[in-house]
């Protein structure tokens, strides 16, 4: 169970249009890109899930950029892993709406994989946008001092 890094980007980046947009305002692709150290291009790869979810308004041009079209309390960081990556899960077993494998209805250790399922489902719907800008910590002033590694 790993998230990757267009997870937790488009989820930092989410986090920041939240808290820059103002009202109905758009805030810039290259804004974000700069305080979040993402690439534009490797942003524009996780945008448009997240637009056809409802989520991100995007307009191009010279007065665009990024803003939510729902509130940071409605967006949990579950929502954003699956329309990203897919649902987590912990074991491959568990990936399917029925469990296949033939020795489910035996498996010892099954239910640790369901139980360990379900505590991250639980907790990463708890988490909203709105719990990590509440969260939020000051950012450096200079970010090039401060690289994301991986």
């Amino acid at each position: 169970m790993l998230i990757s890094t267009k997870g937790r980007y488009a989820s930092r980046m989410l986090v920041d249009i939240a808290m820059h947009q103002g009202d109905n305002g758009y805030v810039s692709m290259k804004d974000v890109a700069a305080r979040q150290q993402i690439s534009k291009k490797y942003m524009e790869a996780f945008t448009a899930p997240l637009a056809a979810a409802g989520i991100l308004g995007i307009r191009r041009g010279k007065s665009g950029g990024y803003r939510l079209l729902v509130s940071p309390a409605e967006v949990t960081l579950w929502r954003i892993i699956c329309l990203i990556e897919g649902p987590l899960h912990a074991v491959a077993c568990l990936e399917r709406p029925v469990n296949e494998c033939a020795r489910c209805g035996f498996c010892i250790t099954l239910p640790a994989w369901e139980g360990l399922e379900k505590v991250v489902r639980n907790y990463l719907e708890s988490v909203s946008l709105q719990n990590l800008i509440d969260q939020a910590r000051p950012q450096p002033s200079n970010l090039e001092d401060y690289p994301c590694g991986v």
